[in-house]
């Protein structure tokens, strides 16, 4: 089995800064879409182009600890109460290490706020347009 470990916090910052700018990008549309026209194509693809690399990023991350997880067979050692090897136990602290340090979380925080933004954006500008 493969020693694990939880990707560099950089990568992890990256990804996240990478997500949350698409995020924004697509709640933005609505304001291009009265403010700037011109805009509203290339920020769409920009959008696009960030979510496709960062979900396949969070893919990534979800096959590996399910991987992990899997390989090693902890699922069904901890259910029974079977003692851990310390590769297992290795193999635990990779999967709980990489949950910590994701900023997925963040994420999903920053869609919600940005879409209730882009809401209130979309009902600001479609009456001051009228």
């Amino acid at each position: 089995m493969t020693r694990r470990k939880p990707l560099a916090k950089w990568i992890v910052y990256l990804f996240f800064i990478i997500g949350l700018l698409s995020a924004a990008a697509f709640r933005m549309l609505i304001v291009f879409q009265y403010l700037s026209p011109a805009l509203f194509r290339p920020v769409w693809y920009s959008a696009v182009v960030g979510y496709i690399l960062f979900f396949l990023y969070r893919y990534s991350i979800a096959e590996k600890r399910r991987h992990a997880i899997s390989e090693s067979g902890l699922l069904a050692k901890i259910k029974t109460g079977q003692d851990l090897t310390d590769e297992e136990q290795a193999t635990l602290l990779y999967v709980l290490q990489s949950l910590m340090v994701s900023r997925e979380n963040w994420n999903y925080l920053a869609i919600f706020v940005l879409s209730i933004i882009a809401i209130i954006a979309d009902i600001v500008l479609s009456l001051t347009t009228s």
